[in-house]
């Protein structure tokens, strides 16, 4: 296997089996270890050795994670032993290190600045905000740095509480092709609404509401607003752009420009109109040209005073608020 081959497929490679394949993964392993050995790179450029050097730190944690009998001692940092991968986000990977419990290892050092600004923001949530309402945002476990002993990188590493049966609002989309019925969408508007609200009082916004960050537990109703790493205190500026999401964000982001309540509103709004397709109602479609203004000081910036207007055009669609089940499984 080549080098550029080896760097692709660890890039892309969202599981497991798409990295290591099923049929023989111990081998696949030892490939990928062969192309993307720091020693074996030779005459390569810094830039192809930077990218190896990353990709062959991933591959062996994932190995190592998922197949701890056979490379030795399993893999522990901190105080918290990995177990299985989870999730594959933006910036990082996520491991099991608990029932409840997952580790949150970022790719590349250099996003440990991410990294930190979603500890500051979660702190700060949980310093400021009304304690009834931070089930909707990760709880922090713990944070702290690691040394890679075989390259020397520093990465800074999150352990989030989590809590199971979540899905993302990528997952309702897929299931529901043509469209959510808009009174479905309009319970998973009403509550991040209340997860923003709680963030803005706090001084926070997200910077990166997008379908993959919102999660709903369908059952019970309940969403929790997830991957704090592109936060910034109101007035500041949004650091990153979430890749392949681009055209997702207001003027004001990819302006370079402070960002505030309003920022979250707009892309919130846009999750749920994208949810709902053509099958938004003309009401609910004119509220949210309301919430997507060009200019941040045209838009709302409370979310929870939003949340009674949104109720309100809700009310006059279809009469007082009833628990309707939801399903996965339409």
């Amino acid at each position: 296997m080549r080098t550029d081959e080896a760097i692709r497929l660890v890039a892309t490679a969202r599981t497991d089996a798409d990295l290591f394949g099923v049929d023989a993964p111990a081998r696949r392993y030892r490939e990928l270890c062969a192309a993307l050995h720091p020693d074996r790179l030779g005459t390569a450029d810094e830039r192809v050795r930077a990218q190896a050097t990353e990709a062959f730190v991933r591959v062996t944690t994932r190995w190592r994670a998922g197949h701890p009998g056979g490379t030795g001692s399993p893999v522990v940092l901190g105080d918290h032993r990995l177990g299985a991968l989870r999730y594959a986000g933006d910036l990082a990977d996520l491991y099991e290190v608990g029932a409840d419990t997952l580790l949150k290892l970022p790719r590349n050092p250099s996003d440990n600045d991410l990294m930190a600004r979603e500890v500051h923001a979660l702190r700060t949530i949980e310093e400021r905000g009304d304690p009834r309402y931070l089930p909707y945002v990760p709880r922090l476990v713990d944070s702290f740095r690691h040394r890679e002993p075989g390259t020397g990188a520093e990465r800074r590493i999150n352990v989030l509480a989590t809590v199971p049966g979540l899905h993302s609002l990528d997952e309702v989309r897929r299931a529901y092709p043509d469209g959510l019925d808009a009174r479905d969408a309009a319970w998973m508007w009403r509550r991040l609404l209340v997860a923003l609200g709680l963030a803005h009082r706090a001084g926070v916004v997200h910077g990166a509401v997008l379908p993959r960050h919102v999660l709903i537990e369908p059952d019970g109703h309940g969403v929790v607003l997830v991957d704090w790493c592109f936060s910034t205190p109101v007035g500041g500026t949004v650091p990153a752009l979430v890749p392949g999401h681009e055209d997702w964000y207001p003027p004001e982001v990819t302006g370079k420009r402070p960002a505030g309540p309003g920022t979250d509103l707009w892309l919130a709004t846009g999750c749920l109109t994208w949810l709902m397709g053509d099958r938004a109602p003309r009401e609910l479609r004119a509220f949210a040209r309301g919430c997507r203004q060009a200019a941040l000081r045209s838009r709302a910036d409370d979310a929870w005073r939003l949340l009674g207007e949104l109720d309100q055009v809700l009310e006059r669609l279809y009469g007082p608020r009833t628990f309707r089940p939801f399903t996965l499984n339409p």
